[in-house]
């Protein structure tokens, strides 16, 4: 792991602006609440790229520099444009980490990078509880959180999850409704690492909650303890 563990938090920042609720919680924007955060974490440094930067904000200067990149988006995946879609592939298939939360699974990036839909069962923004189960209490991304780890308020997914099998299976959610959802999974992409973590709807506090935040830290640290050969930009693999 490098010294310094670089970050950058994406996040479309669309309602934060336009949903009251959302700006009450986030006036800043969701991304700006995570890499505060992460600021404040011994060893990392974080910066922040929204939909309406140039190029999105990842640009080859940018994503050269980033080690793991964390990445937000719910109502404006399609207008992502597809050269950062591929900018972005291909640095995690040279090495960078890719964090992708909760409705970013949806994202451009991560369709691209697991070959499917990406789509699941259903959802229900109820408010209800979730709790975390650790299939691999011993792994790095869950050191300090216990088995049956509670999100008070949530968004609820559901089974099927149209992925492809996770090559490490870290964390799995039940719900107050009985769903259960695969809410932490890793998968390996050339060099780099993809972990998808589910808990992050935009009209509750989830990025204010100390485990959370606790595993997307974690998280962070481990993804960017791999192969730093993505800082030769638009690698082509």
């Amino acid at each position: 792991m490098p010294s310094t563990v670089h970050i950058t938090v994406w996040n479309e920042f669309l309602q934060e602006k336009t949903d009251e609720p959302v700006r009450k919680l986030y006036p800043d924007g969701m991304h700006v609440t995570i890499a505060n955060h992460l600021n404040a974490q011994d060893g990392i440094t974080a910066g922040t790229a929204t939909l309406a930067d140039p190029e999105h904000g990842l640009t080859d200067e940018v994503l050269v520099k980033t080690d793991v990149l964390i990445w937000w988006g719910h109502r404006a995946h399609h207008e992502v444009n597809d050269e950062i879609v591929e900018r972005v592939a291909s640095g995690v298939r040279g090495g960078m980490g890719l964090i992708v939360l909760h409705s970013a699974h949806f994202s451009k990036p991560f369709v691209h990078l697991m070959g499917t839909s990406c789509r699941m069962d259903h959802w229900d923004e109820n408010g209800k509880w979730e709790k975390l189960w650790l299939n691999n209490p011993t792994h790095p991304i869950v050191e300090g959180i216990k088995n049956g780890t509670v999100i008070p308020e949530t968004e609820m997914y559901s089974e099927p999850f149209d992925v492809p099998q996770p090559d490490e299976l870290i964390l799995t959610s039940s719900f107050e409704s009985g769903e259960v959802f695969r809410s932490g999974c890793v998968w390996n992409r050339g060099k780099g690492k993809v972990f998808y973590f589910r808990p992050g709807h935009e009209t509750y506090p989830i990025f204010y909650d100390p485990n959370v935040m606790r595993v997307i830290t974690n998280a962070c640290r481990w993804l960017a303890s791999g192969d730093d050969q993505h800082r030769t930009p638009n690698i082509e693999l």
